[in-house]
């Protein structure tokens, strides 16, 4: 039994070696990433079970996706290897010590195919969450298609629709954005946000009053991501603050999937809401604290490991 169903695109990932430049990198280390991967890996490695539906090349960077992901115990029988189109890459650098720049080649991607025949119904129905993000409805019209009946398929056999809106403004501007998700935020139980991509559906001065104006959008639970000032919870009418961990940041690119998933992993765990939302920031300080996009992901047993004392805020 798969409990969360997650689609989208998940590409190669060249990450330079030295700060600096891109034109003067000389040495990168390869890997993958994407949100929702990133997400499914961090579900898996909180012992849940969890799928990813997608379309890699029929290439060497779809066959690293496949296995990686299988790899981290990820559902993969919902990989489409697309013969037609190539699997994207991201290259990731340090403008400076402190600045990630990264850049998506994905134009035309086999990821950037999906589309709702895609959909593994059977196992949709049958899970106890479904998790979509906004980069998802941004790179296609049929990437949107698909994620409009994945969600529509979702309300129909009770399945729990988590969305988190992840804006790119690469992919789309903010009134683009707006208006594609305000239809999927309607449909969505649970709804993550930072301050500013939650400022693209709604008006609040300060988290909580965003956080009551995106519920009235619709989610029975809206979380707003605060980074280093951590985070802010409103469920069922009932508002929760979490104080941030202090580690030292490395690599900030997979945070705010990092807390998703241990959101939505303890969620499924029936923990209780102070227990769910500490563990979510937990999981998002421990995504910053090594290179990659989900390396550092948490399992159970690291959870321990954290103080919110300890070294540097993030």
């Amino acid at each position: 039994m798969i409990d969360l169903v997650t689609l989208g695109e998940s590409m190669a990932l060249f990450t330079a070696r030295r700060t600096g430049l891109l034109r003067h990198a000389r040495d990168f280390g390869l890997g993958v990433g994407g949100a929702e991967s990133n997400l499914a890996i961090g579900v898996s490695r909180m012992g849940r079970r969890a799928a990813w539906i997608g379309r890699v090349g029929a290439d060497e960077f779809g066959e690293l996706l496949r296995s990686t992901l299988a790899g981290e115990g990820v559902d993969v029988r919902g990989m489409i290897v697309d013969p037609e189109a190539p699997t994207g890459l991201m290259v990731k650098s340090r403008r400076t010590a402190e600045l990630v720049d990264v850049r998506y080649y994905r134009s035309g991607s086999a990821g950037s195919r999906l589309c709702p025949d895609d959909l593994d119904l059977p196992t949709l129905r049958s899970a106890r969450v479904l998790h979509v993000t906004g980069i998802t409805l941004a790179i296609s019209a049929s990437a949107a298609e698909t994620v409009r009946a994945a969600v529509a398929e979702a309300r129909a056999a009770g399945v729990t629709v988590s969305l988190d809106v992840n804006y790119r403004r690469a992919l789309w501007s903010p009134a683009e954005a707006s208006a594609a998700l305000r239809d999927v935020v309607a449909s969505a139980d649970v709804l993550f946000a930072t301050e500013a991509e939650g400022r693209l559906l709604a008006e609040g001065d300060d988290p909580v009053c965003l956080a009551k104006s995106l519920s009235a959008l619709g989610p029975r639970h809206v979380l707003v991501k605060r980074g280093p000032l951590g985070a802010v919870e409103l469920s069922d009418g009932v508002v929760r603050h979490a104080e941030p961990y202090r580690v030292t940041e490395l690599d900030p690119v997979g945070a705010g999937d990092a807390f998703a998933a241990g959101w939505l992993a303890e969620t499924l765990e029936e923990a209780d809401p102070e227990r769910r939302l500490a563990t979510a920031c937990a999981a998002g300080a421990f995504a910053v604290t090594s290179e990659g996009d989900w390396e550092s992901l948490p399992r159970r047993q690291d959870l321990t490991l954290l103080s919110p004392t300890d070294a540097v805020s993030r």
